[in-house]
């Protein structure tokens, strides 16, 4: 492979506009080993290469002529398949959408388009984005980079693996309850879970809009600062200065730590040493609120997943994935009332966490408490299929749930992250801690 595929986003910026590298040539050679790669087709649901093509030939004509939009002008990325792209199909991995083709680009792509990324194509997804397992045999089950018999996790599975096989530098999937998260963890990338509400949904096919948000995953975290950058339309952080010295996080236990595997718990201990190396406070502590909203997760997802999709499920039930089926008609059954109610308590308990926390530059924990499970058996085991889905989104789901911000960085252990969570609009902070604990782990 050509050393390109090495190269994180940012690498990539740099070089063309030091004019080492055309961005039509690299939009080529990504092109040509997606369609060249064994595992292409699992991962891409499908390839956009004219429109690639055109946009990267716009960009080498801006880098030519000094007109540059940014630093990632000409830089390839992949887009989960629920992200309206005109005149072509997003169909959310399910086949209830099959055939739906837009007419415009989803908000977040017209931004990303205007600032000079390159659609590659649109990846493979959980069945409208409702597992954080990946598995999905209505499209394409797309394999963990580390082992090719397991899941790569969801639901943003193929923009996970577009990045970690290098069929993409960079890719923009949704995170609803950790679907950018703990694919980024199980094939050891960067993932980055912004605010709720903060980067634009039109456009983009929805889950539960109260939790879906926007985010990329990537091979470090300034790629995720400037893609965010990018989509939020706001100056990217100067992560140059980042520094764990004196900082203080707060190791979440309670929950997050409840029947957490061997591996994951090794490489989050990995990680917690290099980090304390590095100068952080490390305390450990609970926060009462979070298991009581907990609780409430399976009145909150199902039943607006259920209210949003309804109508379309039931009048062609017998194409869905059966266990994705069973997880919306769950919905089904939460009365209003008891829907009103858990909303009015988690909004209490988000800022009773908010006020526990206050006092603490991030909360980590493990990002995942399992290794990626084996597809076979999650095809073949019902029980087992639960199981595992509602473990990988069980730490991921307390930022969904509280609001906050998060962002997974690979420990060393393969298939393992470490998971950092701030308040809800602090991107740039959470972005700058980021930056540091990387250095720390490297």
């Amino acid at each position: 492979m050509s050393d390109i595929f090495k190269k994180s986003m940012c690498e990539l910026g740099r070089h063309i506009g030091a004019g080492a590298l055309d961005p039509l040539d690299i939009t080529a050679q990504y092109l040509d080993a997606a369609e060249a790669h064994a595992c292409g087709p699992r991962i891409y649901a499908r390839l956009t290469r004219e429109r690639a093509l055109s946009e990267a030939a716009a960009a080498s004509k801006r880098a030519k002529t000094g007109t540059r939009r940014g630093l990632l002008d000409g830089v390839p990325v992949s887009w989960k398949d629920l992200f309206d792209t005109a005149g072509t199909a997003t169909e959310a991995g399910s086949g209830l959408l099959e055939g739906r083709v837009p007419t415009e680009d989803a908000e977040v792509v017209r931004r990303a388009t205007e600032s000079g990324l390159v659609c590659l194509g649109k990846t493979h997804m959980s069945e409208l984005a409702f597992s954080g397992l990946g598995l999905n045999p209505v499209t394409e089950t797309t394999p963990c980079v580390n082992d090719a018999a397991a899941v790569s996790g969801g639901s943003s599975s193929g923009a996970a693996g577009s990045v970690a096989f290098e069929l993409a530098p960079g890719a923009i999937g949704t995170d609803t309850g950790g679907s950018v998260r703990i694919p980024a963890a199980w094939n050891d990338l960067v993932g980055l879970k912004t605010t709720s509400n903060r980067l634009p949904l039109s456009g983009v096919v929805p889950l539960a809009e109260s939790f879906d948000t926007v985010g990329p995953l990537v091979k470090t975290v300034e790629d995720a600062a400037e893609v965010f950058a990018i989509l939020d339309g706001t100056p990217a952080p100067n992560l140059r200065d980042a520094s764990l010295k004196g900082k203080r996080l707060l190791m979440l236990e309670t929950v997050a730590f409840d029947d957490i595997r061997e591996a994951p718990l090794a490489g989050f201990e990995r990680a917690v040493l290099r980090l304390q190396d590095a100068g952080a406070i490390i305390e450990r502590g609970s926060v009462d609120m979070i298991e009581r909203a907990m609780a409430l997760s399976g009145i909150l997802f199902p039943a607006e997943a259920y209210g949003t999709w309804r109508d379309v499920i039931e009048a062609n039930p017998t194409v869905m994935f059966p266990p994705i089926l069973d997880r919306f008609r769950a919905g089904g059954t939460v009365m209003a009332a008891d829907y009103v109610d858990a909303w009015r308590k988690l909004q209490m308990y988000r800022a009773e966490y908010l006020a526990a926390t206050a006092g603490y530059d991030a909360v980590i924990l493990p990002t995942a408490p399992i290794l990626p499970p084996n597809m076979d058996r999650l095809l073949s085991d019902n029980d087992y299929y639960v199981t595992e889905n509602l473990l990988a989104l069980r730490n991921t789901r307390i930022g969904n749930l509280m609001g906050l911000t998060g962002l997974t960085l690979p420990t060393g252990v393969p298939s393992t992250g470490i998971l950092l969570q701030t308040p809800p609009n602090t991107e740039h902070q959470l972005l700058c801690l980021g930056a540091a604990v990387e250095r720390a782990l490297a």
